[in-house]
């Protein structure tokens, strides 16, 4: 499901008190691994996204591109959940490899691991460990036991607050775990400080952020500035001849891969100075000394005055291009840019519009209230405003202030205390499509650089959207095409209830070719339920066909055996391509039988009118289109009044790195355990737990039958 518009709200609005154990568990698995970073991630119940929860060892800022990891693009977390198996990543090489946009946005050599949280069939979310390349290869039997520990541990916090009723939510925002540290030594500290202050030699601390915590005399000599200005900011934002990617890139260089590094920067007019960092759990020692020679000099040359985006701001740009070309429909553009700007480049407000029928309306959204937004959604394109000019002009608008912003729009609504804005315009195709709106909180410069990058940014949304609009329209029609040859309404049958559910896969995915049927012969109900291969129209054209032989068959009253047998003749003639599962059971109401015959289907569920149930795994035929004179042999078994038949595709049934015959048994046991008489409360139900259980790669049908106790 897509994340709540609400601006103040994410998937939690804030940390529940349970995260306290978590914090413990983390702090455990990282000391007993020798971790340098762990993200522990979160997938909250029906969502088909992980939310990045807590962060340790580098701070959510550096962590921004991987906030928000959608379970249809690939990554190592995202493939450790999906395959419910360890993704063990040895070196740089490897990384780019497998995951190309990591490689390029990560740049540096490192060791990773990936880790689902489960318990049983249910998937809570994932952990990622990185170590330095001084770690040894592979995961050592007690990184091993510790990750496993960590997992059931987090597994069982997770599940017994789900039981309780209140589950453990990911926070709108990542959480940073503190580091940890021994009790201060007041005398120990003011040692250091002295000693600090008495060297020749420029000495620096910047916290796992990058902001400067600390800077002795001469170190603030060096850089020629007050260190009162350094404090609590970053260093290439003050100091603005180290504004190049150089010194943002080192710092993360030495934060993710924890390697001492070095760089040479001018001070202008003509001074070279060496900045030698050396990383560590809590943060960065910087070492500032006159550099000797051109050896060392390693910087370009130094940006022009006041532009605050460096390396940080090019590989969030290079991120977004990754995961942008990734997204299909529109509303995963949306979900991809909304939760990947605001906590990458800044803002704290964003809202994207799109042209309509001559309107802006609002697509999405973060950091404003539904009210707010729905005061400007559907503005005409003939009314001035920000966002409009920006569309009809084809040129972005930037207001540093709240001054300049009221002296161009006095009547426009401000909401809270927004004090800076940029109207961007989206066009495509030399079309104009769109408008993307960010607001901060604090006033703001937009120098060139910045400009340049939230430009660049508004055309790679605007090229995504162009190309989710195309998908969507497609997506639609073939949705429709299948919708068309699912049964409308199931009948009556006097004696028997009945209950369908469909649902399709998660985001990023085409039709499939799941269907279920049931038709009432003279004497005999015959309930049919299949999945053609594939995922596309042609999956959904020949499900259509195949059911449609099916209902032909099943019309005439022909045995189990017999329907599946001819249908496959048909299939075979045809020739597709494509192979079918199929499971029939006819039905005979009057003698409290009923007959299946499979062709390489899941086995249907029997519960028994005690309560007890069991799996059917009736002797399977090959797959409907592989061999023209295939056999289907037919079973029969006592259906008298009370029993209950569930029918379903694998998608019920199916979660990777996990025995299919196990979940199969769960399935048999929740339908033994349901206690209603309403049959689509079991349906719900059931459809319900796939949902939150784990990521659905697949489509689900499902049919349930019971024969009324009273007929």
């Amino acid at each position: 499901m897509p994340r709540p518009a609400d601006s103040d709200s994410g998937p939690d609005s804030g940390p529940d008190p349970g995260f306290g154990a978590l914090d413990g568990l983390m702090t455990v698995v990282m000391r007993e691994t020798d971790a340098s970073i762990a993200l522990l991630y979160l997938l909250p119940p029906g969502e088909q996204v992980l939310w990045l929860t807590l962060v340790s060892g580098v701070s959510p800022r550096v962590a921004a591109p991987w906030h928000r990891a959608p379970l249809d693009v690939s990554s190592p977390v995202v493939d450790a959940v999906r395959q419910r198996h360890p993704v063990w990543l040895g070196s740089q090489g490897e990384m780019s490899g497998r995951y190309p946009q990591l490689g390029i946005v990560v740049p540096y050599d490192f060791m990773l691991a990936a880790l689902p949280v489960t318990s049983g069939t249910r998937v809570w979310g994932g952990i990622a460990l990185v170590w330095p390349v001084r770690h040894p290869p592979g995961l050592r039997p007690r990184d091993s036991e510790a990750l496993s520990a960590f997992c059931r541990n987090a597994a069982g916090l997770l599940e017994r607050a789900h039981d309780r009723g209140r589950p453990l939510l990911p926070p709108r925002e990542p959480r940073s775990l503190p580091v940890a540290s021994g009790r201060p030594d007041p005398a120990r500290a003011t040692a250091a400080l002295r000693f600090t202050e008495r060297l020749p030699l420029g000495c620096c601390e910047l916290d796992l952020d990058g902001k400067v915590t600390f800077i002795n005399p001469a170190g603030a000599d060096l850089v020629g500035v007050d260190p009162v200005a350094l404090l609590g900011n970053y260093p290439w934002e003050v100091l603005h001849w180290l504004n190049g990617p150089v010194f943002e890139d080192r710092f993360r260089y030495a934060v993710i891969a924890r390697r001492s590094t070095s760089f040479t920067a001018v001070r202008p007019p003509e001074t070279p100075l060496l900045f030698e960092l050396y990383p560590g759990g809590s943060g960065i020692s910087v070492h500032i000394t006159p550099a000797t020679g051109q050896e060392h000099v390693t910087s370009q040359e130094a940006p022009s005055e006041g532009e605050p985006v460096g390396a940080m701001g090019l590989y969030h740009l290079t991120h977004m291009s990754a995961v942008l070309a990734e997204a299909v429909g529109v509303q995963d553009v949306v979900d991809l840019a909304a939760d990947q700007i605001v906590p990458g480049f800044g803002p704290q407000g964003l809202v994207l519009l799109l042209v309509e029928e001559g309107r802006l309306h609002a697509i999405g959204q973060r950091g404003y209230s539904t009210e707010f937004v729905d005061r400007i959604d559907g503005a005409p394109l003939t009314f001035r405003s920000p966002a409009t000019r920006a569309l009809a002009t084809d040129a972005p608008s930037f207001f540093p202030t709240f001054d300049d912003f009221l002296r161009d729009y006095p009547d426009a609504p401000r909401y809270r205390n927004r004090s800076a804005w940029a109207f961007l315009p989206l066009t495509a195709s030399g079309r104009p499509i769109g408008s993307l709106t960010l607001s901060y909180d604090q006033p703001r410069s937009f120098p060139p650089a910045e400009r340049a990058i939230l430009t660049s940014l508004a055309g790679l949304i605007a090229q995504a959207l162009d190309r989710a609009r195309l998908y969507d329209t497609k997506h639609a029609l073939a949705h429709a095409l299948q919708t068309s040859l699912l049964p409308r309404a199931l009948p009556g049958v006097d004696g028997l209830d009945v209950a369908a559910r469909y649902l399709p896969a998660g985001r990023g995915t085409d039709v499939g070719g799941d269907f279920y049927d049931l038709v009432c012969g003279t004497t005999t109900v015959t309930a049919a339920i299949g999945d053609v291969q594939g995922h596309n129209t042609a999956a959904a054209a020949l499900m259509g066909q195949v059911r449609t032989a099916v209902h032909a068959h099943a019309n005439a009253d022909t045995p189990p055996g017999e329907l599946l047998a001819r249908t496959n003749v048909l299939l075979a003639d045809l020739d597709a391509g494509l192979f079918t599962s199929c499971l029939v059971a006819r039905l005979d109401l009057a003698h409290n039988r009923v007959h299946l015959a499979s062709a390489g289907h899941p086995p249907a569920v029997l519960r028994h009118p005690g309560g007890a149930t069991e799996v059917l795994r009736v002797p399977p035929g090959l797959l409907l289109g592989i061999e023209p004179d295939g056999e289907y042999p037919t079973t029969g078994l006592p259906f008298p009044p009370g029993s209950v038949l569930a029918l379903y595709t694998d998608g019920l049934v199916e979660i990777p790195g996990t025995d299919i015959d196990d979940i199969t048994d769960d399935l048999a046991r929740r339908v033994g355990r349901d206690q209603s008489r309403d049959l689509d409360q079991l349906a719900d139900a059931l459809m319900r737990h796939a949902e939150e259980s784990a990521p659905r790669l697949d489509d689900i049908a499902l049919l349930l039958l019971r024969r009324r106790a009273d007929s």
